[in-house]
């Protein structure tokens, strides 16, 4: 890519005025979203729609939050030992597979390395890992086999911050604290080298989602050069933003894309906002821990379902997070409402993969999606007599249906598409409607729906 003089200087200038050191990495993020093989990568990965996100580590033990209880609800010392009584006998990577695939998910990411430092691999560079519990077996090389055997793309996720690591600045709680003698660039390396092991060993991965990037002593100048590294590895390895330092917040959206790496946002424990121009992910439990905890409170089939829709229509992607149990386990409960989740995406999720967002946005009136000439509406607000009325669209609709049967009938004018939904077809959680559209349905503009 060739820039002009004066986009260079306004650049430069920019990075003066802010306090902003750009070394030689610009030139490679800028080129970043522009490389062929992320770009195909980023866009199967949005075709999947939908992911399982796993936090599991010896803190299942004691059923507290991963990482952010280690030095608060349970002592460092005590937290730092669990590891030595991790034994989950009743671990089956294919069962989690099999569960994963009966909820309609399509990739899996576990936590490789959560911020306590633990690691669910038998690294060469740590002895804090799962080959050293009386466990002993390799959780993910099992978990990365059996994806492949199942057909669900397997990802990791590895936390930057290391509360538990002698070189790391920070520690426990919640990086409040500081080491005696931390090392930073030696700690980079560990870093690099953690994350070179993992696709080495079991890759190629479709994601890896990194966290933890938020503490001081992260630098965009790390981020960037291991975006890189690791994009030399594994050319079409998708990596999100949080390996850079550009993440607002718990939103998750990018700010200076073009000086922060990344291929896309990462809102959590919220749906994003209708957004087509740049790629992103809700990342959200299932319960409200992100770990196992007994009678955690759990979310509604209707409530569960309902997001996957409201995401999917924003044109995001949903990774719903699961904590197993101390012995190896899913919560049983849990896996009931992923294959309830599953059992409504048979009969209703034909405009949930491989779909756009759009061109109804999102909100309580329900969402939409699309692809070719279809539109896929799922109704999940409608008036007391049974009509829905949307904003009018520069697109002639030749035909439509309701999946559940019933006559559906619609009315198109210039100043609004009028719906009457069908008794018959109604569903609880959303009523599905499948229009034809002369054309191309994703070229619509996006409208607000009142």
């Amino acid at each position: 890519m060739q820039f002009s003089k004066s986009y260079v200087m306004l650049v430069v200038l920019g990075a003066f005025i802010t306090g902003v050191c750009i070394n030689a990495n610009f030139t490679s993020i800028a080129k970043a979203d522009e490389r062929p093989e992320t770009s195909q990568a980023v866009r199967e990965w949005q075709e999947k729609r939908f992911g399982m996100f796993i936090h599991w580590g010896p803190v299942s033990i004691k059923g507290t939050e991963i990482g952010w209880s280690r030095g608060s609800q349970v002592p460092t010392e005590e937290y730092d030992q669990l590891y030595r009584r991790f034994n989950p006998v009743k671990f089956d990577a294919e069962e989690w597979v099999k569960v994963a695939r009966e909820a309609g998910m399509k990739y899996l990411v576990l936590t490789s390395k959560h911020h306590d430092g633990f690691c669910l691999w038998p690294s060469k560079y740590t002895d804090y890992h799962i080959g050293n519990t009386p466990f002993k077996r390799d959780v993910m090389k099992e978990l990365s086999e059996a994806c492949k055997k199942y057909d669900i793309e397997f990802s990791t996720y590895h936390s930057i911050c290391d509360w538990h690591h002698p070189d790391y600045p920070m520690g426990s709680p919640g990086g409040k604290s500081e080491k005696p003698n931390p090392n930073m660039p030696r700690y980079y390396e560990y870093l690099k080298n953690q994350t070179k092991e993992i696709l080495d060993n079991y890759g190629p991965l479709g994601i890896m989602w990194f966290d933890g990037e938020w503490e001081k002593p992260w630098t965009r100048e790390y981020g960037n050069e291991i975006y890189d590294y690791l994009k030399e590895i594994q050319p079409d390895l998708v990596i999100n933003n949080r390996v850079s330092k550009g993440r607002d917040g718990m939103a998750g959206t990018t700010k200076q894309s073009r000086l922060n790496s990344g291929d896309y946002d990462t809102p959590e424990q919220q749906i994003g906002g209708f957004n087509r121009e740049r790629p992103w992910e809700t990342c959200m439990t299932i319960c409200r821990q992100w770990a196992w905890k007994p009678n955690d409170k759990m979310k509604s089939a209707k409530e569960c379902i309902r997001t996957l829709l409201q995401t999917v229509g924003g044109d995001g992607n949903l990774l719903f997070n699961v904590g197993p149990m101390p012995d190896g386990r899913i919560e049983p409960r849990q896996v009931e409402r992923l294959r309830q989740m599953g059992a409504w995406l048979k009969k209703y999720g034909d405009g949930v993969y491989d779909t756009r967002g759009g061109p109804f946005k999102p909100g309580k009136w329900g969402a939409s999606t699309c692809k070719a000439s279809k539109i896929y509406l799922y109704v999940m607000d409608r008036q007391a007599d049974d009509r829905v009325v949307l904003p009018p669209i520069d697109c002639e609709i030749i035909s439509y249906r309701a999946f559940g049967g019933g006559q559906l009938l619609l009315k198109q004018n210039k100043n609004n598409i009028e719906l009457h939904l069908p008794a018959s077809g109604r569903d609880e959680i959303a009523t599905v409607i499948e229009l034809t559209v002369k054309g191309s349905a994703f070229e619509i503009n996006p409208v607000d729906v009142p």
